[in-house]
């Protein structure tokens, strides 16, 4: 209550400075296109420019900037991401349901996070607190939403090639305009990434068991029919063909595994919208299909006969997954409201169907020796196909009504209808199915042009599911078989504008979140000699609570000087969790209390740029399952850019001064012979320095 206090004391504080003239910032992430001035929620907008930037062109690199957004990487690239301390961890073992949305080009890529290259997008935008009503069950903790640039009726392009440690070549093009067709333009990107990876396997001696091998095709058509009519496509494909030799047993980033496994992803996507302007109101169509081929495999034992002698202890895990989405959504959004012709209202109405086919073949191998008590080896083999089928239905709406000319209620509501079927080679077989609704209730306030306040009730959902790998009857009354819907009930009270005494920008938000039947993610090892039995199991607790607060500042210090400070507060709690009473009052996972990015923008000419960051998260428990706490960072990059004409020329540091840091932990015993729990970390990447070539035409 006392943190609750002093945040409320500090928003208060900033509102007394609010002054006028805020740069203009367009989401394009919600129902319609709307300013950031307008927004009734906590949005982070990162724009092209800081996108061309990055050197490395991936969100996961970028997701440091944002407040109160962390991701789990246990592999090669982060797929879960999550925000408020809300989201999933992993995806191993359990119904493939997300609390983070993950939309590129409105396409849904949630629990799917790894294949977000950042190559020619136009604006990244992060969605904080749930999204009931404009997504549904895939965002009750927030969405991320990435665009990429659309066709031009004017012919340009970009070119780029980066160069650095550890084997790094990136290369990419993309170019269009118009075509020979009337109202039709066209885009294509082509993008080709390449590193060694930041580990070296000491048992084979080579230095890209963990590299990166990930290519980006997109190509994006506008047709304008006629003056009412428009048609959108999109095709893309993303192949990500990376190894996962990551984890090591003493913490360093040497391993010693001698069968590295595989995390690699490829994914075709296809979209369609269309677009009919009628008479008072806009008919809108989006359809897409997804087509995703994955390997994930891993070395369990993390080493080879050598570091095991004299015992024998080798095994490897090996999944293929097949996930095939459908999606087609109907919209009908009326004219925008006008108080000028007595319009006091604006609305959307829509329905959606979502369906998602995912078949999963697991093999799993491994032998285990002690010469002291066992006569001859133990050796385990085994496989698992399954299939999982889950079919959406949502219909949703939304109302805005202008009370008066700086005044604004809005309105939104969504049910859903989620069926699920999942049926296995054990025999396992589950039908489960969820009927939820959620919505959200705002009031938006513009004290003048460039200023809004906003306070807003919103109710988001997630759905329930099954654990999987228990050998228990669909029937069966134990309760780590099935978990329930979680809720999330969020209050937040924000502040966008401008201090123009200061040349300063804002964007400050309070909330505080309760979380009914918290789903909460633990892990067990059920054979303590076999790490292919370490499984995770999804339960609800009885409630948690996530409160805090959000702070977005840009500053123009001077005509060629400007820095911003993105910082977020979060205090999370686990509550009455009956089967875990030992673990109440503390912490949620992966919910670092406080993230902050600080960075200046000098440009000593017109020629050159010099900009330099700092990023950083305080400490936080891995899991729910134990105690164990990552320590806090904070890391430093740089980037210094020479502009001649049309070209670019960038040197640029990440992590300069190569601290050492994790992002991932687990805690079970994974040494013969006596198998003690130890904490493992995967650390995250060391320092690296590059130069980038940029060409614009």
């Amino acid at each position: 209550m006392k943190t609750i206090k002093t945040n409320f004391f500090l928003f208060f504080f900033l509102i007394s400075f609010v002054s006028a003239d805020i740069e203009e910032v367009i989401i394009k992430g919600d129902w319609r296109e709307i300013k950031l001035v307008e927004e009734d929620s906590s949005v982070l907008v990162l724009s092209s420019k800081e996108l061309e930037l990055a050197p490395i062109k991936h969100f996961e690199n970028l997701s440091y900037l944002i407040p109160n957004l962390n991701f789990a990487a246990s592999d090669s690239r982060a797929r879960h991401f999550q925000i408020r301390g809300i989201g999933e961890r992993s995806g191993y073992e359990r119904t493939p349901n997300s609390a983070v949305g993950f939309l590129i080009d409105d396409i849904d890529y949630s629990g799917q996070g790894g294949i977000a290259t950042t190559f020619d997008v136009d604006q990244i935008e992060v969605h904080r607190g749930p999204q009931g009503s404009r997504i549904g069950s895939n965002a009750m903790a927030g969405l991320i939403y990435i665009k990429t640039k659309e066709p031009t009726k004017v012919y340009e392009g970009i070119s780029e090639i980066t160069t650095g440690a550890y084997g790094t070549i990136n290369t990419g093009i993309a170019f269009g305009g118009p075509s020979k067709i009337d109202g039709l333009t066209y885009r294509i990107a082509l993008r080709q990434d390449y590193s060694d990876g930041f580990r070296k396997n000491l048992y084979s001696g080579k230095s890209d068991t963990s590299k990166k091998d990930e290519s980006t095709f997109r190509i994006k058509a506008n047709w304008e029919i006629n003056d009412k009519s428009t048609l959108k496509f999109l095709a893309t494909q993303v192949f990500l063909d990376d190894p996962a030799d990551i984890w090591t047993i003493d913490g360093s980033l040497n391993t010693l595994s001698d069968r590295p496994g595989m995390d690699s992803q490829k994914t075709n996507a296809y979209g369609i919208k269309f677009y009919y302007q009628a008479h008072n109101f806009e008919f809108q169509s989006l359809t897409s299909m997804t087509d995703t081929d994955v390997l994930l495999s891993y070395d369990a034992d993390w080493g080879n006969s050598d570091t095991h002698a004299p015992y024998i202890y080798d095994y490897f895990s090996e999944t293929l997954r097949f996930r095939e989405t459908f999606s087609q959504e109907f919209r009908f959004l009326s004219d925008a409201a006008d108080l000028n012709i007595n319009k006091q209202y604006e609305w959307v109405i829509g329905v959606n169907f979502f369906e998602s086919k995912e078949d999963n073949l697991k093999k799993d191998d491994g032998i285990y020796f002690d010469p002291l008590y066992y006569e001859v080896p133990y050796i385990d083999e085994s496989s698992l196909s399954s299939n999982f089928l889950v079919n959406n239905f949502s219909i949703f709406g939304n109302l805005n009504y202008l009370i008066n000319q700086s005044t604004k209620l809005t309105i939104g509501a969504r049910w859903e209808d989620s069926e699920s079927q999942y049926a296995d080679s054990l025999g396992e077989s589950f039908n489960p199915s969820d009927i939820i609704s959620g919505g959200k209730v705002s009031i938006n306030k513009i004290l003048d042009k460039d200023t809004n306040i906003f306070f807003s009730v919103a109710r988001g959902y997630n759905q329930g599911g099954f654990n999987l790998n228990l050998g228990l009857d669909p029937n069966s009354q134990n309760g780590n078989l099935y978990y329930d819907p979680e809720f999330l009930i969020n209050y937040e009270i924000g502040l966008n504008s401008k201090f123009e005494k200061f040349n300063l920008n804002l964007a400050a938000v309070i909330f505080h979140s309760d979380r009914r039947d918290q789903q909460v993610l633990i892990s067990t090892q059920v054979d303590p000699n076999n790490p292919n039995t370490f499984i995770f199991l999804t339960q609800n607790a009885a409630e948690g609570v996530n409160n805090g607060i959000e702070l977005e500042m840009d500053i123009q210090l001077s005509e060629n000087l400007d820095t911003f400070i993105n910082f977020g507060l979060l205090k999370t709690e686990i509550k009455s969790w009956k089967s875990r009473p030992e673990i109440e009052g503390r912490a949620q996972a992966h919910a670092p209390e406080k993230s902050y990015a600080i960075g200046l923008n000098w440009y000593p000419s017109e020629q050159s740029n010099l900009s330099f960051d700092i990023v950083g998260k305080s400490s936080f428990y891995y899991s729910d399952s134990h105690d164990n706490k990552s320590k806090s960072y904070f890391l430093t990059n740089i980037n210094y850019s020479y502009f001649s004409g049309q070209w670019t020329y960038s040197i640029w540091g990440r992590n300069i001064f190569d601290e050492y840091y994790s992002t991932r932990g687990f805690y079970f015993g994974n040494e013969a012979p006596n198998f003690i729990d130890t904490l493992y970390e995967r650390h995250g990447d060391p320092r690296h320095l590059g130069v980038t070539v940029r060409y614009d035409f």
